[in-house]
């Protein structure tokens, strides 16, 4: 897959197949948006082109800076890549972009650089300056610059809608279980291994404090869980607890997580962390001693899911 990060990067010779959207999470929903690209792409012979944005439009135009997303770009892009799209477009949204009429959107970008020969959109899709276009004006301009539009149904997108609502939801409530089935993988977020203050290592729990560099990346609640990590190519089993460390009178949130069965010094190193189940809220107990118990408890919990 090519990625660009500008419309305007973007080059081809032969015709393009087309959608766009924000494709958060690229969930179930949006994985049957994908399939009729490819399918639509295999049958025309164009290359299959997803165009996404960022910063998020909210972001921009509503001023929403704190929204969060269930996918970074470079998460986006690694799923987009498993499910056989050609090229990929991250363009920057800004206001100066929001302005284009549909008509100047139509023929200088979908007709002139993308010269597509179909586009996949929803039924309720506006675009252009003010989103004062609908499919219907789509539709107009593609018998006017002979391109086809291809209408996702109000159940589809329905469905898109309604599960990156329901996943998001899940995530804020630690119901880790829905939002993976939303999601048809496990939620997972990457981040570099810092250094912590290493109580754990005095309990014989340690930890990688794992710190993310997207402030938009949507973080499941406090809490604790049942995790995977991969690290250079290996998939390793752990726990981690997110939260603030309330035994040992912790300030800031934290992300920590325990590797079973692991002594390598991780510190600078990232890691990609699966959540796979949730064990429990994140407690105070009234001497560490009592936190150890529960740790290993929650350890055994955790080794029995694996098993299953």
């Amino acid at each position: 897959m090519k990625i660009f990060s500008s419309i305007y990067d973007f080059q081809t010779q032969g015709k393009t197949v087309l959608t766009l959207g924000t494709f958060d999470g690229v969930h179930l929903g949006h994985q049957s948006i994908l399939k009729k690209l490819e399918k639509a792409s295999d049958e025309l012979n164009c290359e299959s082109l997803v165009l996404t944005f960022f910063p998020h439009p909210r972001m921009v135009l509503q001023q929403d800076g704190d929204i969060k997303l269930l996918n970074t770009i470079d998460e986006k892009a690694e799923l987009l890549r498993k499910f056989g799209v050609d090229n990929l477009i991250v363009h920057p949204f800004d206001n100066r972009f929001s302005q284009l009429s549909a008509e100047e959107f139509v023929s200088e970008i979908l007709v002139k650089q993308f010269n597509i020969a179909k586009i996949i959109i929803g039924y309720d899709h506006r675009f252009g300056k003010n989103r004062s276009a609908t499919i219907d004006d789509l539709i107009v301009f593609g018998e006017k610059y002979g391109f086809e539009v291809e209408q996702i149904s109000a159940k589809e997108i329905d469905e898109v809608s309604v599960s990156s609502t329901k996943i998001r939801v899940a995530l804020d409530n630690g119901d880790i279980t829905t939002a993976n089935s939303y999601l048809g993988y496990k939620y997972s977020f990457s981040g570099k291994v810092v250094q912590g203050k290493q109580l754990g290592r005095t309990i014989g729990f340690p930890t990688a404090n794992i710190q993310i560099a997207e402030d938009y990346k949507l973080i499941p609640k406090i809490g604790v869980y049942v995790v995977k990590a991969t690290y250079q190519g290996r998939t390793i089993g752990g726990m981690m607890n997110i939260g603030f460390k309330p035994t040992v009178d912790g300030i800031a949130k934290t992300i920590e997580v325990h590797l079973f069965d692991f002594k390598e010094d991780l510190y600078g190193t990232d890691l990609k962390i699966e959540v796979l189940h949730r064990l429990r809220d994140e407690q105070k107990f009234s001497s560490v001693d009592h936190l150890k118990e529960q740790l290993f408890q929650d350890k055994k919990l955790s080794l029995e899911y694996f098993a299953k």
